[in-house]
């Protein structure tokens, strides 16, 4: 770090403290390097920062985890982080963790934890179609075998290449006749922003996958994994700095000598890790080694949607907790919830319940999400509002936002009736404040949109033609916690050898495997 004195040198500086950068932070402080990371922001951790509103915590977006049993993927990479044993959670309904709806259908519709209980509890809604319930799972199973790194496997290449160019709902459509199992099988789509005329295939089975095999909410938060996970990494001598934004990264002789922050100061390295958007990365990366058609393809990806949250606390025994989440559509039609029009939204919604503290049967307080696009709010685009920089959009963008929260609220009541006279207060963010905490220029939610038509063309390496320059993070392999703690494998594995990092995640959990 130099601030017009002495200089000190990492080993890696890393842009953004994402769970990736964590991840990334954590993976190569074990391996004996120097670390930093660096955030914008007063939290850490992306989409698992949390905020609190009359008491209640309230997680962001990480809502609830999949594979966290014992000998499953999420579980192997976070035991060897050393926070497994350490994170609180709970177990969400093996009967129903998901639960989907639909306006003029009195039937609910939920996902059976383990996949023998996935299939027979849709399947007594679904009796005669057992057997496609059971390709549908088989064929979830086998594509995400298909990928090593999601297994915790050596090998750089794909038995089937074929899953990178079929659409889910396409899928869906080949499988059944039956309209409405189709919709129920696409109805958690709010998890990866499904588009029907893009959305692939394998983005919906490794991302399904996870959960089906166990789904577990954080009780604490999920802000306990960022702060577990950083914890971690000051304890091996890493530092971490926040409210430190990083401006350029600087190139000379064809490698990134440093990082320039707001405020002047310039921070050196051996190697640089960035956890932002890869668009701003470029942005701040001013060298002929990153060439203008490489630019030209980053900038030109579309990003995925963004949503209009409501944070609504609960009054005092009102709202039963039922330990699910629900994912409600207007029609059967899951797969145009984006394409809605002014007078159609909300067409879909999803709602996620707080787990409830003490002995109470009751939630504290409830989350319900709908999908927004960036250009509703882009008048007030021009203001940035975070605990660092604090800035009041106005009068008129608070009337939007609560005209938005009431329609929504309209809409979750054709399903449940009283909720008005069971909220306490409620609070709402929009794309604005995604784009505010999480650094993208649109509030996007999962990065760049996979699209099987180009399966190519959205592929983003880790490495850059910068050798010395990575990037982390969701537009790398696949968002999510699991998505992001494998794209921060694949990032170490260019530093450490992704075959020596694989061994050292599986000899850490042997006796778990046994």
């Amino acid at each position: 770090m130099k601030t017009g004195g002495a200089e000190r040198k990492y080993d890696v500086v890393i842009i953004g403290s994402g769970l990736a950068g964590l991840v990334c932070g954590s993976i190569l402080s074990k391996e004996g390097k120097n670390v930093c990371i660096l955030e914008k922001n007063e939290q850490l951790g992306g989409s698992l920062q949390t905020f609190r509103r009359d008491g209640v915590k309230f997680d962001t977006g990480v809502h609830y985890i999949g594979g966290l049993d014992k000998g499953q993927n999420l579980y192997q990479f976070f035991n060897y982080l050393g926070i497994m044993d350490r994170l609180e959670l709970q177990r969400m309904d093996p009967e129903g963790f998901d639960v989907v709806l639909f306006k003029d259908d009195k039937m609910q519709y939920p996902y059976g934890m383990g996949y023998e209980n996935f299939i027979r509890v849709l399947s007594e809604r679904f009796p005669n179609d057992r057997e496609a319930i059971v390709a549908y799972c088989d064929e979830l199973r086998r594509i995400c075998d298909n990928f090593p790194l999601y297994n915790l496997r050596s090998g750089e290449f794909y038995s089937d290449t074929n899953i990178f160019k079929r659409s889910i709902k396409q899928f869906l459509e080949e499988l059944t006749p039956n309209q409405k199992l189709r919709s129920v099988l696409g109805g958690t789509n709010l998890l990866y922003a499904g588009i029907g005329d893009k959305t692939p295939l394998y983005v919906h089975a490794l991302v399904l996958n996870s959960y089906i095999e166990s789904s577990w909410k954080c009780t604490q938060g999920s802000d306990q994994i960022s702060n577990l996970i950083a914890k971690s990494i000051k304890a091996m001598g890493g530092d971490i700095f926040r409210k430190k934004n990083v401006t350029k990264i600087h190139v000379e002789d064809g490698d990134a000598q440093y990082v320039e922050l707001s405020d002047g100061t310039q921070i050196f390295a051996e190697t640089f890790i960035s956890n932002v958007n890869p668009t701003r990365t470029l942005e701040m990366t001013d060298t002929d080694k990153l060439r203008k058609a490489y630019r030209s393809r980053i900038q030109s990806l579309e990003n995925s949607i963004s949503v209009f949250v409501i944070y609504a606390t609960m009054k005092p025994g009102a709202w039963k907790y039922q330990n699910k989440n629900y994912y409600y559509f207007d029609e059967n039609d899951v797969w145009k919830c984006a394409d809605y029009t002014e007078e159609t939204w909300p067409y879909t919604y999803a709602m996620f319940e707080c787990v409830p503290h003490g002995q109470t049967e009751y939630a504290e307080a409830i989350t319900i999400m709908s999908y927004m696009r960036f250009e509703e709010v882009k008048k007030w685009g021009g203001t940035f509002n975070t605990t660092v920089s604090e800035n009041d959009r106005g009068g008129e963008y608070a009337a939007f936002k609560q005209a938005k929260a009431e329609k929504l609220l309209d809409t979750v009541a054709v399903k449940f009736p009283d909720i008005r006279n069971q909220i306490q207060n409620y609070y709402t963010s929009s794309p604005l404040s995604y784009r505010d905490y999480i650094g993208n220029d649109d509030g996007n939610m999962y990065g760049v949109i996979k699209d099987f038509n180009d399966p190519l063309k959205s592929f983003i390496s880790p490495k850059t033609k910068v050798p010395n320059l990575l990037l982390t993070g969701q537009n790398v392999n696949l968002h999510g916690v699991l998505g992001v703690t494998v794209s921060a494998v694949l990032t170490c594995g260019m530093i450490l050898g992704k075959d020596y990092l694989l061994e050292k995640i599986v000899s850490a959990n042997s006796s778990v495997n046994l």
